[in-house]
């Protein structure tokens, strides 16, 4: 129980595996959002690396979908110190392409077309790596 308290304190490194790219963020306690990015794939071991020592991480959130087995192994492969748990992905695409679009609001006359006919400007890979984030940290509220 006491080490639940303290990883609910600690952030928690969400990363949102993909074939070429991955989303990650790193989220306080509180849902704060202290860092996102898209990276490279084949990246993403020292990235995490580099991101667990800088913010304190004591929790690596994996989806668990596509690519996430070849990630798992880069991380393994790269002596990345935390064990990943793993978080359901289903319909987490869908939940971070809006929550692009509301942390990211269409200007001008796009805001005329239905946000489900835009596609973001960028990859949102990261905006899916919060909403990972969110359910464990969730889930891990109500237990």
């Amino acid at each position: 129980m006491a080490a639940q308290r303290r990883e609910l304190r600690a952030p928690v490194l969400s990363v949102d595996p993909g074939r070429d790219k991955c989303g990650i963020a790193v989220v306080a306690a509180d849902g704060r959002v202290l860092h996102q990015a898209v990276v490279a794939a084949a990246n993403i071991a020292e990235t995490v690396a580099e991101v667990i020592s800088e913010y304190e991480v004591r929790t690596l959130i994996l989806g668990d979908r596509t690519a996430a087995k070849k990630v798992e192994a880069a991380l393994r492969g790269a002596s990345v110190a935390l064990k990943p748990v793993f978080v359901d992905e289903h319909r987490s695409s869908e939940q971070g392409r809006r929550r692009y679009f509301r942390d990211n609001p269409v200007r001008g006359w796009r805001r005329l077309v239905p946000l489900t006919l835009q596609t973001p400007p960028r990859p949102y890979d990261d905006c899916v790596a919060i909403v990972l984030a969110e359910r464990y940290l969730s889930d891990l509220k109500q237990d």
